[in-house]
């Protein structure tokens, strides 16, 4: 199972992020643990200068936008 953290501060575009990213993981018929990481000292920590991020098992994957499903798809493949 994936660990997957979506970093940013719970505005509109991180909601929409996280949403995509359970969307896609049910189509592919993955198993994930999705993480909603709004702390600014974590996000800071990971190096995230631009939210939304996306982490998979602890490293950071996308930053700065909304991942396309294209995006999300090869995130966990």
């Amino acid at each position: 199972m994936k660990i997957v953290q979506v970093y940013g501060s719970g505005c509109k575009n991180c909601t929409v992020t996280a949403e995509r990213i359970e969307e896609v993981a049910k189509e592919l018929g993955q198993e994930i643990q999705l993480q909603k990481v709004t702390s600014l000292e974590e996000i800071m920590k990971a190096g995230i200068m631009s939210t939304p991020g996306v982490g998979i098992d602890g490293f950071v994957k996308h930053t700065g936008s909304v991942p396309s499903i294209v995006q999300v798809r090869e995130l966990l493949a």
